[in-house]
């Protein structure tokens, strides 16, 4: 076995080709990404993309903020709008007003 494979076995080992193999991902990645901005520059219509992708992200925004700022109704404030429905069906089925 060489120094290499034995240095690979361990814990240690694995955690440096973890490491290495996360770095190479990200290089791969980020090259990827500089690839695809250059092309997206050269395009004539890249400002109209832009401001497309601005309103995109304008509205997911709306959408995130609604869907995790949104305060629910207190509880007490429903339990009281359904007495005052059924305190209301009741007086209906009474014949009063």
């Amino acid at each position: 076995m060489t120094r290499e494979a034995e240095r690979c076995r361990g814990l240690e080992g694995q955690a440096v080709l973890l490491a290495a193999g996360l770095a190479d991902l990200a290089v791969s990645t980020v090259g990827s990404a500089v690839g695809t901005v250059r092309g997206l520059l050269r395009r004539s219509d890249a400002a109209e993309l832009a401001a497309e992708a601005e309103h995109e992200l304008v509205a997911r925004g709306r959408l995130a903020l609604d869907r995790y700022a949104a305060v629910p109704p207190a509880h007490l404030e429903i339990l009281a709008r359904h007495a005052q429905a059924r305190h209301a069906q009741a007086r209906k089925a009474a014949g009063g007003v």
